[in-house]
């Protein structure tokens, strides 16, 4: 299941996150959005759980949860529809 965290602090880096993710079982890969130009963070992250149950562990652990001074929300990322433009 893929996730959407939101509200990350510019700081918080990938392997961060995926340890944060990992509490709640295996983590197929996490990925921080950064800005193209400077490569700094752009505060959300995608993360795959190939475990449904786990996701929504981590989801409904995670949500909410004060990480580096900021409260991240996190949820079930929407399936992008055919035809839908990157972000």
């Amino acid at each position: 299941m893929k996730l959407l965290a939101r509200n990350l602090a510019r700081t918080t880096t990938e392997a961060e996150l995926k340890a944060l993710f990992e509490a709640y079982g295996k983590v197929q890969y996490c990925t921080l959005a950064t800005d193209k130009n400077t490569g700094s963070s752009k505060g959300f992250a995608f993360i795959e759980m190939p475990r449904p149950g786990d996701a929504k562990a981590a989801v409904k652990n995670l949500n909410g949860k004060d990480v580096a001074g900021n409260k991240i929300r996190v949820k079930k990322a929407a399936t992008k529809k055919p035809g839908q433009a990157d972000e």
